[in-house]
């Protein structure tokens, strides 16, 4: 796996299973945070910066792994942990347990080094999935709210035509909708200018031929 600077939790009591996962996790470029409790981590994943991929072992002082999942998944989070379980207890309804918990993944005790790779590996793409679609929500929001400036009753003089702005500012109509929109502007003159206007000009000339 090549390496790229993702952040990952590790949180096992036990410090020769920590040190491997963290000595593994390390060579494949990722960048390691450890836990020593189940407290400790559910701390650590409620910070700002906190890591978006977390291995978490099942038996662990103060909170287990499940509890931690539990209390992951019932957080307003929409970049939520990607949590796999690591334990030596393998019997299926372990598994099951753990699932329905919260986690996302499980990996039995000891571990092999490729399904591991493995397993982080899909974690890593999940990690990256939503964290893209947080943005093109965000994204999407961003332009709803753009568009909703351009709704509603906008003031505009009835002598000169200028729209007073959301700073009550009095803008001309072309400036306040390029500043509201991606439209551009090029200007001609309307049939009823031109003979208003510049009634020499014949009127079967094409406005914009003096624009």
């Amino acid at each position: 796996m090549e390496g790229w600077n993702m952040r990952v939790l590790v949180a096992d009591d036990d410090s020769t299973s920590g040190r491997v996962l963290l000595s593994v996790l390390a060579k494949w470029g990722y960048e390691t945070v450890s836990a020593e409790d189940g407290e400790q981590a559910l701390r650590i994943m409620g910070e700002p910066d906190a890591p978006r991929l977390a291995l978490v072992d099942w038996m662990m002082p103060k909170m287990d792994g499940l509890e931690v999942c539990r209390n992951l998944r019932a957080r307003d989070d929409d970049q939520p942990v990607y949590v796999i379980i690591v334990t030596s207890r393998s019997e299926k309804h372990h598994v099951v347990q753990a699932l329905v918990s919260g986690a996302d993944d499980y990996i039995s005790k000891p571990f092999d080094t490729s399904e591991l790779e493995a397993r982080a590996g899909v974690g890593r793409r999940v990690v990256e999935l939503q964290q893209r679609m947080v943005t093109h929500v965000r994204q999407l929001h961003e332009a709803l709210d753009h568009v909703r400036k351009l709704q509603g009753l906008l003031p505009i003089c009835m002598h000169c035509h200028k729209i007073r702005n959301e700073s009550q500012l009095w803008q001309n109509i072309d400036h306040y909708i390029s500043e509201h929109t991606d439209a551009e502007f090029s200007h001609g003159i309307c049939p009823d200018c031109l003979r208003r206007y510049y009634p020499e000009v014949p009127e079967e000339l094409p406005c914009q031929a003096i624009a």
